[in-house]
């Protein structure tokens, strides 16, 4: 057939015959962009208060959320414990928000499994605004109305964020799911 039209195997569903999807991309393509969002706290950004957002626990949940069977709930133990590492945070906290994070979003899952992007927007923010204000109170620093004045740039950057890390995540949800492996 390829022989009297070239272009007869070319077509949408063509191409996608005798593929699989690889089971490298499949794994990594979550875990490796979790742990690049964590990275972002190396950037410099010069500011008087914290207004960048953890976009690497914003990213965690946007995975979690667009993709709820993909990431274990003891996936937020490692990838807390590297987030610890580049955030400036003490060692430890990360790993017990973002594990709680996920034991969260697990339980709300349970009760609530079918959610629309409006709720799922509302839980991570709030998970998020949680996280914000325990890093804050784990980090020392005094608590009370200049501190919580200073972190609400952060909450609304992150409200404004998560929509776009969703759909970005939804992007790389589909490239981790190309068919590029031929069958044998």
């Amino acid at each position: 057939m390829e022989r009297a039209d070239p272009r007869s195997r070319r077509d949408a569903y063509g191409s996608r015959i005798n593929r699989a999807h690889s089971p490298l991309l499949a794994y990594a393509v979550p875990w490796a962009t979790i742990l690049f969002a964590s990275l972002l706290p190396l950037f410099p950004i010069a500011s008087a208060a914290p207004i960048v957002p953890p976009v690497g626990l914003m990213t965690l949940l946007a995975w979690r959320l667009v993709r709820p069977g993909l990431l274990p709930v003891w996936a937020g133990f490692p990838l807390g414990m590297f987030s610890d590492l580049f955030s400036g945070q003490p060692f430890g906290s990360g790993i017990m928000l973002w594990s709680l994070a996920m034991i969260v979003i697990e339980a709300i899952e349970t009760r609530f499994p079918w959610r629309s992007f409006v709720q799922d927007w509302l839980i991570a923010v709030g998970i998020v605004a949680c996280s914000i204000v325990a890093a804050a109170s784990l980090s020392g620093a005094s608590l009370g109305p200049p501190l919580f004045a200073a972190l609400v740039p952060q909450v609304l950057l992150s409200l404004m964020l998560y929509p776009i890390i969703a759909r970005m995540v939804s992007t790389l949800d589909r490239f981790r799911l190309l068919r590029v492996r031929i069958l044998g």
